[in-house]
């Protein structure tokens, strides 16, 4: 896909503590080019919810700048916004239709027909359908197909995911971001967005757990068999590790968070009983020591409770340690925190790590945008990416051309360079052999000519 054929997508990922805005589109290579990087401190938002919506609009509005800054040439008009919050909620469906036409195969349209269709399902009243998800197909008595289309049946249905939100949350998101002088193009569950910036195919097979530790609330998302299983929300993150810092030890927010980042560890065992963390004290009173265990073992603490909440939707699905080759993969801004690798495969019994969404950028972007806290704005991208290119939504024909801008790249290592070297050299070294195969076919076609003239005159 060259350049002028590849639209530019924007992730607006509305965060409790950050909100980012980065602009992307993908190379030639498929991978991920990022034209243009700005965030700001968000106020407006508690526990992924957007409470102040102008104190969220301010906010927005410094992301967006940071990110023209970072690139003038870009325009932003439309966007792709992250949710989450406790108020998402999700269900299980099944549904399916009687086709008009049995005689011949399935056709998208009526697939697209079906999952409309679970969009009138029942929902409390007050809340609204965020997204219907096909889990697995099935055609008149054929159960586990991943794609009918080319089938042949009477009756088509399928098992759904469907997520649900507040809807007085979904206006305030659609608000915020329409009075910023952006329109929504698609509202995504962050924990379906992170996990499309950090898993592979390999990883959706194997069966793989992703949680999302973000400042408000911990996302998680469980894929099974290709098939996403299980979607939750846990209304616990990062912000609550530093406030139970703060009211525990006695200090202030910023000294908490200070030292959750720099000394903090998920393991009490882990955290040396005789270190001490000096803390100036206010205003002509003395300073604080502050015990590096105790900070560890209110850490702990709250991140066992998150950790159990994980494990508790995994065995609402039936899928224990046996069933999840992958494991847990762990991003967001909180999963950086020390130790936390060993404290969730003690508890879940998974074998864990840390995603980082480098695997779909281009291998020369900065430094910043490889923090696992950047997975769900990145995965926005790609959510963007899968619409276009199975036309879900109506992009514009005609994209503009806009270059990668040198502040969000970083200069090639000599090891990068040398390798270039060797693959350019190579395929200069085959065009030369190409060329020479094809004089020496050349050469020989002439001699075969040439004897052959020989024999006919002789028989002549």
């Amino acid at each position: 896909m060259s350049q002028n054929e590849a639209p530019i997508i924007v992730g607006l990922d509305i965060g409790t503590t950050k909100i980012a805005a980065i602009a992307g589109r993908k190379n030639e290579h498929g991978k991920l080019e990022i034209l243009g990087f700005g965030k700001a401190n968000s106020t407006g938002v508690k526990h992924g919810q957007v409470l102040n919506i102008d104190q969220t609009i301010k906010a927005i509005h410094q992301a967006l700048q940071n990110c023209y800054d970072s690139n003038p040439d870009l325009e932003i008009n439309e966007v792709y916004v992250g949710i989450a919050g406790h108020h998402i909620k999700s269900l299980q469906t099944r549904g399916d239709i009687v086709r008009q036409d049995p005689e011949n195969e399935i056709q998208r349209w009526e697939i697209d027909q079906l999952v409309e269709n679970q969009k009138k399902t029942f929902i409390p009243a007050g809340d609204q359908i965020i997204d219907v998800i096909p889990q697995e197909f099935y055609v008149d008595n054929i159960p586990g197909i991943k794609d009918p289309v080319g089938y042949n049946g009477v009756k088509v249905g399928a098992n759904f995911h469907i997520i649900t939100g507040d809807r007085n949350a979904i206006k305030n998101i659609n608000r915020a971001v329409d009075r910023s002088g952006l329109k929504t193009k698609d509202l995504v569950l962050q924990p379906l967005a992170s996990a499309s910036a950090v898993m592979s195919e390999i990883d959706m097979e194997a069966g793989v757990a992703i949680l999302d530790i973000g400042g408000g609330t911990s996302d998680l998302a469980v894929f099974y068999e290709g098939v996403l299983k299980q979607t939750a929300v846990i209304p616990f993150g990062g912000e609550n590790i530093t406030n139970d810092i703060r009211m525990g030890l006695g200090v202030l927010k910023q000294q908490a968070e200070a030292m959750k980042i720099q000394f903090g560890s998920a393991l009490a065992n882990e955290a040396k009983a005789n270190a001490f963390i000096t803390i100036p004290g206010l205003k002509g009173m003395p300073a604080k020591e502050i015990s590096v265990k105790n900070l560890a073992q209110i850490i702990q603490a709250r991140m066992n409770e998150i950790l159990d909440f994980v494990a508790y939707h995994l065995k609402q699905v039936g899928l224990d340690s046996r069933a999840l080759n992958g494991g847990i993969i762990l991003t967001g801004g909180g999963s950086q925190l020390k130790h936390l690798i060993q404290l969730t495969e003690y508890v879940t019994g998974l074998n864990a790590r840390i995603g980082f969404p480098n695997e779909h950028l281009a291998p020369n972007h900065i430094e910043e945008l490889k923090k696992p806290m950047y997975a769900t704005c990145l995965g926005l991208i790609l959510k963007g990416y899968n619409d276009y290119e199975h036309k879900n939504k109506q992009f514009t024909e005609t994209f503009k051309q806009v270059v990668v801008p040198k502040t969000l790249t970083v200069e090639k290592t000599v090891e990068e360079k040398t390798e270039e070297t060797k693959v350019a050299a190579t395929s200069v070294d085959v065009k030369v052999r190409a060329n020479k195969m094809k004089f020496w076919d050349k050469f020989k076609d002439n001699l075969i000519d040439l004897f052959k003239e020989e024999e006919d005159q002789v028989i002549k």
